[in-house]
């Protein structure tokens, strides 16, 4: 479950974010629309740690993140939260299958365990017979399914 309480983000004197609370249940899809400029993008980096609130809390299994180090951030972040990124953020001198496997090794999994484990992710999308092709290789359908298994891994 994630809880985000009375959340505030200012970009110098440009309130982004102005008391947002949520909840979002373990197993619920949840989407996050509005105009641009209405903060989405910004509450989205929040929740996933890339950014930190003005004020307000947020928790994660009832747990706040608000007091964790940077360390503790990085490593609560590789191992709890899956990034899809808009333009995929794919390192272009690994295969599909590396950029798969690079969170997993950063998490300190065997290495043979999450070579298996991206192989698995990367067959269930379709992406059996391209996972030794690097990113600039794969169409953009195929490069947005190599996020996705990136951000499932772990």
């Amino acid at each position: 479950m994630i809880e985000v309480r009375n959340l505030d983000k200012n970009y110098g004197k440009l309130q982004v974010l102005r008391s947002v609370s949520l909840t979002i249940e373990k197993g619920q899809i949840v989407a996050i629309v509005g105009p641009s400029g209405a903060g989405k993008s910004t509450l989205l980096q929040l929740i996933g740690t890339l950014d930190k609130p003005d004020s307000g809390e947020i928790l994660f299994s009832g747990k706040s993140i608000n007091g964790l180090r940077h360390q503790e951030l990085a490593k609560f972040r590789n191992s709890q939260i899956g990034f899809v990124f808009q333009f995929h953020n794919l390192l272009p001198e690994f295969s599909a299958w590396e950029n798969v496997c690079i969170p997993a090794f950063i998490a300190g999994r065997k290495k043979s365990e999450a070579e298996f484990e991206a192989r698995q992710i990367l067959c269930k999308l379709g992406l059996e017979s391209r996972m030794n092709h690097r990113p600039t290789e794969l169409s953009g359908g195929e490069q947005q399914r190599v996020a996705i298994a990136r951000a499932l891994i772990n």
